[in-house]
């Protein structure tokens, strides 16, 4: 089966590369894409945080991995690709919960958005607080490790 689908909106912020850290000083606007009325964002402000669908364009079909060490690091344990959020995956689609700052016509402009500079949006989702987890979350120790200077 073949799935196509098309942007709905562009990632436009200062970041070039995809680097591993310090993505918290990164704002980022989305500017919906031309078929995309202006009307999709109405009553948009009325939530503080949303989800961000989005398509890491820039991976090369041969970089995409099903398992390895987080970041390389033989520290690591062997993970599966669905046990990391790392961008080299099998669809190469990425998900962020970002905090909403503004909004003003045809752009948003968000908080926490670890895409990089024309980057395709595929969806954005308002987020209700039903439907964040209703237990614990639990997560390996290296999780931690991994991530204390990714909003630094």
């Amino acid at each position: 089966m073949t799935i196509e689908l098309k942007p709905v909106a562009t990632v436009k912020n200062s970041r070039n590369e995809p680097i591993d850290d310090n993505w918290e000083s990164i704002i980022a606007e989305i500017e919906l894409a031309s078929h995309i009325p202006t009307e999709a964002f109405n009553n948009i402000s009325d939530f503080s945080h949303l989800e961000i669908i989005y398509y890491f364009n820039k991976v090369k079909e041969e970089d995409i991995v099903f398992a390895g060490r987080p970041r390389g690091n033989p520290n690591y344990p062997l993970v599966g690709i669905f046990g990391q959020r790392k961008k080299d995956r099998p669809n190469t689609i990425g998900l962020s919960t970002v905090e909403l700052l503004e909004h003003n016509g045809r752009v948003i402009k968000v908080k926490y958005l670890d895409a990089i500079d024309g980057t395709p949006v595929l969806d954005i989702k308002p987020v209700f607080k039903e439907f964040q987890p209703q237990s614990d979350i639990k997560q390996p120790v290296w999780v931690a490790d991994l991530m204390k200077k990714y909003w630094k």
